[in-house]
């Protein structure tokens, strides 16, 4: 499909504001709604230091022991211990068998995601995401499999195997996605950006860029996946058309929630449906980095509308759901980590399944926010992303007293 990149007058905008609406969603009557700035939450919690002097972490995974694995987007998966200690459990810049993570100033690119295997107790299984340097001089985004051996202070990768390798490659270090989570019958989903420079090959099928691909726990092709079978299409594709996932979740009712990174305005909460078009870059609520309309589209038919859009951009990361018994009015709410306008952004989930009312959280901090998770314990978790080194943290989020 053609790409809109208009360089447009103040008139013209608002002409093409008063016709955007023009071509239903497949998603019926529902319409995206959007959120620009809004209040803070009451300051009903009490921050604490779990550990800190981390290099760009990105996602953390909780294990049975109290423990914590996280990843440094420069290439180390580290373990946190219950005490705070924090020691580097495996190096993926240290020339075994796999290829070197690529990262660096300017690059958006290096160590992801880390997922335990739903039956991590049996299998002790570890699932690693990460955007891996190819030797033609480019990278693309890597799924591997790890045994995880022993505990504590004597944990350790095994067994590793490269289980999916998007693509095709990339040159450059942008829109990666890489999150991952395990639906209830062990297939996983994985999202892959659009790599910035190819915005327009997430609308089709014969490549990775903007999809989520679904995948059997082995990283092969589950048989009933929307396009397996499809001359021309890829089988992992699970959806398609979207621009850079940065969050993914499996909501206790069983949906699945998605957030992404619009360009200049236009982040999204999306509801992820089987071989659903989202519709990036033909339908986009943003405005190109120039100034100028990505499309003149917000709606189309096929494609799906988002549940909500941010304008201005709040840079989403991390995505969680909260369970726990801490925080009783939290329950079942939803939580996304932000970067750009440095809080997190709760988001309440109505009785009947939509979402309402919005807060910003600890904007009192002053941190970029990577990734937010809901503990085992019933707390919140929150990354801190410090742009000047290795002085990053992961702080806990409990009741005050």
């Amino acid at each position: 499909m053609r790409h809109f990149n208009l360089f447009l007058s103040a008139a013209a905008l608002t002409l093409l504001a008063a016709c955007s609406n023009q071509g239903a969603s497949s998603s019926g009557d529902k319409t995206s709604v959007a959120v620009g700035r809004v209040d803070a939450g009451p300051v009903n919690y009490d921050i604490q230091t779990v550990a800190e002097g981390l290099d760009h972490p990105w996602s953390l995974a909780f294990l049975p022991t109290g423990d914590m694995l996280v990843t440094e987007r420069t290439g180390k998966l580290k373990r946190v211990g219950t005490d705070g200690t924090v020691e580097t459990i495996y190096d993926f810049n240290s020339g075994e068998a796999f290829p070197k993570v690529l990262h660096g100033t300017g690059k958006q690119a290096g160590l992801f995601d880390v997922v335990l295997h739903p039956a991590f107790e049996e299998n002790r299984l570890v699932y690693i995401s990460y955007a891996a340097e190819q030797d033609d001089g480019k990278n693309t985004l890597l799924l591997m499999r790890f045994k995880y051996a022993g505990d504590g202070d004597k944990a350790r990768l095994t067994d590793g195997e490269q289980i999916f390798a998007a693509s095709p490659s990339r040159p450059q270090g942008n829109h990666y996605g890489a999150r991952i989570i395990f639906l209830p019958d062990d297939t996983l989903l994985m999202p892959v950006g659009d790599a910035f420079h190819f915005r327009e090959e997430a609308q089709k099928l014969d490549n990775h860029f903007g999809k989520i691909v679904r995948l059997n726990d082995d990283g092969s092709v589950p048989k009933d996946n929307p396009f397996a079978g499809k001359d021309g299409a890829l089988p992992e594709i699970w959806s398609y058309g979207h621009r850079n996932q940065q969050g993914i979740l499996l909501a206790a009712d069983g949906r699945v929630f998605e957030n992404e990174h619009g360009p200049a305005g236009g982040d999204e909460i999306n509801e992820i449906k089987r071989g659903k078009n989202y519709g990036w870059p033909t339908v986009s609520y943003g405005l190109d980095y120039s100034g100028g309309r990505i499309s003149p589209f917000e709606a189309m038919d096929g494609t799906e509308q988002s549940l909500v859009h941010f304008t201005p951009s709040i840079a989403p990361s991390g995505f969680a759901q909260y369970s726990g018994e801490a925080f009783p009015n939290w329950q079942g709410d939803l939580f996304l980590s932000a970067l750009a306008l440095k809080h997190v952004r709760h988001v309440e989930m109505n009785a009947d399944g939509s979402l309402g009312k919005q807060a910003e959280l600890f904007g009192e901090l002053g941190a970029r926010f990577r990734d937010v998770r809901a503990g085992p314990d019933g707390y919140l978790y929150l990354l801190t992303e410090d742009e000047g080194g290795p002085t990053s943290k992961i702080l806990r989020v409990v009741p005050k007293k």
